[in-house]
This record gives C-alpha cells, sequence and structure tokens, in this order.
C-alpha cells in the first residue's frame, strides 16, 4: 500500500475537535476518541499538493468554483452513480448540514412538519426545529439484526382513516439519508422506489443525505435517489460532500445538485447572505474528486480490515452485538443486552474502558443502550480500544 494508515499521529493541540475538545465534552482528555466522524488519517497526497500548490499564490481574494471544478463534480456523478447532471443544478455550500438547512427554510412555513427516520443524525433534529418547523418520526423497524423502513408508517402520516389526525401542519419535506447514519443502511433500489413514490403522491420534496455515497461494504453498491426516474430528480435536493469520503470536514464544503429550477431558485435565494466555501475547499474539492481514488481505494480496503477487527472481538464479548453495516465507518453497537440506561453505559465506556463514543440516545429515543463508534482509525489504537471494552466487561 501507498499510505500506511497504521501509523499514530499525534493530532492534539491542533485545534481538532476531535482531539483537543474531549476535556469539554467528555471530562477527561485521555480517552481514545471513536466517536465524531473524523478520520485519524492524512489526507490524500494530491489534495495536500494542490492546496499547498494555491497557498503560494500571493492573492487570497474572493472566490468562485472554477469550470474546472464544476466538470469534476459532473464527472464524478457520472462514473460513481451514473447520474448524468446539467452543471447549472449545482449549488455549491459550506458543508451538507448548511445545505439542509437551507433546504428546510427554504421549502417551509413556521409550523410545517419534516419527516425523519430515526434512529438518525443528530444534526438533523435542530435544523427542522431552527427552522420553526416539527419534527414527524417515522421510525426503522429493526428486526433480526438489521433496519429497515417502515412503509406502513409512513403512508399513515398521510392518510386520516390510518390514524393521522387531519390538523396538523401540512409536512412538507423527508430527510432521506443514504446510506444511513447512523445505522450503516444502504437502501437498495426497491426501498428507495417505494420512498419516492409515497413522496410524490403527497407532494413531499425529497432532501437526499448521500454523504456516505462511496464509503461502501461488502459489494454494495450505492443508487442515488434522484437516478430511479425524471419524477424522482425533479421532487428532490441532493447532497454530497468530499468531507467524508476524503476525510476534509474542516474545509467546509459541500455540493447541492437541485434539478427543479423553482426548488433550486428558492433554495438560492434562502442562501443570501450566508458564506460561500472558501477557495482551498474548492482546491480541495477538485483535486479530490479528479485525483482521490487511489487513496479512496486503500481506505476501503483498510477500513474493511478494521470492520473484520471488530466482529472478531465482539463475537468474544458477551452483552454486546453489532448492528452489520453496508457502508460507511461509523459502526452502531448494541450494549442492550446490558441493561444499562444510557447514561451509566456511557460512563463505563469512558470511565472502565477508556474510550469515547456517541450516545445512542442523540440519534434518537430508539437509540437508547446503542453507542456509535468510528472505526476509521489505525488498527492498533482500534486494537487497543476493543481490548479496553472486553476487559472491562469481564471486571
Amino acid at each position: 500500500m501507498k499510505y500506511n494508515f497504521d501509523k499514530i499521529y499525534n493530532r492534539k493541540n491542533t485545534g481538532s475537535l476531535k482531539w483537543d475538545m474531549m476535556e469539554n465534552i467528555f471530562g477527561k482528555d485521555d480517552l481514545i476518541p471513536l466517536w465524531v466522524a473524523d478520520m485519524d488519517f492524512p489526507v490524500a497526497e494530491p489534495i495536500k499538493k494542490a492546496i499547498k500548490k494555491r497557498a503560494d499564490h500571493p492573492f487570497y481574494g474572493y472566490t468562485q468554483a472554477k469550470e474546472s471544478l464544476i466538470e469534476a463534480v459532473c464527472h464524478r456523478l457520472k462514473n460513481k452513480f451514473n447520474w448524468k447532471i446539467n452543471p447549472n443544478w449545482i449549488v455549491f455550500t459550506p458543508g451538507v448540514i448548511p445545505a439542509i438547512n437551507l433546504a428546510i427554510r427554504s421549502l417551509t412555513s413556521p409550523g410545517d412538519r419534516i419527516i425523519l427516520q430515526e434512529p438518525c443524525y443528530h444534526q438533523f433534529f435542530p435544523a427542522i426545529k431552527n427552522s420553526g418547523c416539527q419534527v414527524v418520526n417515522n421510525q426503522l423497524k429493526l428486526s433480526d439484526g438489521r433496519y429497515k423502513i417502515d412503509f406502513h408508517g409512513l403512508e399513515s402520516l398521510f392518510h386520516p382513516e390510518l390514524g393521522h389526525s387531519p390538523y396538523y401542519k401540512p409536512i412538507k419535506a423527508m430527510i432521506f439519508c443514504n446510506p444511513h447514519n447512523p445505522i450503516g443502511r444502504v437502501w437498495d433500489r426497491e426501498e428507495i422506489t417505494q420512498v419516492g413514490e409515497i413522496a410524490l403522491e403527497n407532494n413531499l420534496t425529497v432532501i437526499s443525505d448521500e454523504i456516505h455515497g462511496e464509503l461502501l461494504f461488502n459489494g454494495n453498491k450505492h443508487v442515488s435517489f434522484a437516478t430511479i426516474s425524471p419524477e424522482f430528480e425533479s421532487n428532490s435536493i441532493t447532497c454530497i460532500s468530499p468531507s467524508k469520503t476524503f476525510n476534509l470536514p474542516g474545509l467546509n464544503i459541500s455540493t447541492t445538485i437541485i434539478p427543479n429550477n423553482k426548488l433550486r431558485n428558492e433554495f438560492i435565494a434562502t442562501q443570501i447572505g450566508l458564506s460561500s466555501p472558501n477557495l482551498f475547499a474548492y482546491t480541495a474539492l477538485e483535486a479530490a474528486f479528479r485525483d482521490g481514488d487511489e487513496w479512496l481505494e486503500e481506505v476501503l480496503k483498510y477500513l474493511h480490515g478494521n470492520l473484520k477487527l471488530l466482529n472478531e472481538y465482539i463475537d468474544k464479548i458477551d452483552g454486546v452485538n453489532i448492528i452489520k453495516p453496508d457502508g460507511t465507518y461509523l459502526i452502531w453497537l448494541d450494549f442492550r443486552d446490558l441493561n444499562m440506561d444510557g447514561k451509566t453505559l456511557k460512563s463505563f465506556l469512558e470511565n472502565e474502558a477508556g474510550i469515547a463514543l456517541e450516545e445512542g440516545s442523540l440519534f434518537g429515543e430508539s437509540g437508547n443502550g446503542f453507542m456509535r463508534m468510528n472505526i476509521a482509525v489505525p488498527r492498533p489504537l482500534l486494537e487497543i480500544a476493543l481490548k479496553n471494552i472486553g476487559n472491562a466487561l469481564k471486571e
């Protein structure tokens, strides 16, 4: 391998949220941080070279996306997801969560409702509530260690005869996360189609968060929501970013694809006053999409090895189960057999095992008894963390 992902770098005192904020967030700074979605792998060399080259230019003025960057985005979507887009559909934003906030505000009025499928990424909740809207939960169903979409529950939200009160404010949109954070499901074409048809029948715009779409295991394929049909394409706002795929979250950039002219114009109007990505973010995005695949292929192989190691250790530990992921490097661990409440479990893992994970209840009430683990770390560090969990439970 060209890259050595086994190497453990010292990231303390670099302004790293993952490492330098542990004291503030967890009350201790000596934990193994397996929490926030930030890889402990150095970025691809072509990205570093591109940023250094741009930094050598003596002007850092106002910037915009170059034609070559727009071409790189179009090429990647066609090459990776067989989605041929019009360059005019692209809107650059400083991150997927800012894009989702903008999408909600452009689609809704205060009091309107937005559908989530819990357990789901915890930043979706404030995106809805801070826009003056209400969360509607169509909870995912866990059966035999695998999550599924509750399609009957989803349809019942729109039909009074199935138990829904007609006096609520309208449901305007659904945040559809694929691959799903935190459970790691990659929804298949049939599941996506069912969601999209329900959305069309009920005038529901789909905000599709596809930030993890290139981080897949075991031959799984990502199907972008908008590629199912022209009708789905026109009824969608798709959010992608290199931040998870290429470990660039500190550069704050995402690409929002909005084929529908009306939706796109309303989105852009809502965006006025929000800063655009900076010039280094644009540079990194283009370098990642053009020249980052060698690094990405090595990362995916390494993550597969980390997942294998995780499975081997967890299989030997009573009381802990893995929700087998189709994709992402975020693993949903089931600790419910330990019969600990969330706070006790969190305290146990921090104080007895010396690791920092994200508490399942952050992702919705159905996350109680679960924890989210980031396995995008050097394998020697992951092995220490897993040994710590096993030893703590034995004691």
